[in-house]
């Protein structure tokens, strides 16, 4: 689920999905409305899996949170 596998395509796996929320951090973005832009996406489709990409984007420190907003780290 987190990586693809001959299963899962990556573009469904989560490492996917967190590339295509990236996307769309181009500025800090509240929690809900990150959600509305991507609940549209066929790749994220439920909000279960929209949190589950964001715990794996905020473990890999790929994003964090500052003052209520979520926002890429640059490193």
């Amino acid at each position: 689920m987190i990586l693809p596998t001959k299963h899962i395509s990556t573009s469904y796996s989560l490492l996917g999905i967190g590339a295509k929320i990236l996307e769309q951090l181009y500025h800090p973005r509240t929690v809900s409305s990150l959600w509305s832009v991507c609940h549209t996406m066929p790749e994220v489709a439920t909000f279960e899996r929209f949190v589950l990409t964001l715990d794996l984007l905020y473990t890999i420190g790929a994003i964090e949170m500052e003052m209520g907003l979520l926002r890429r780290c640059h490193r």
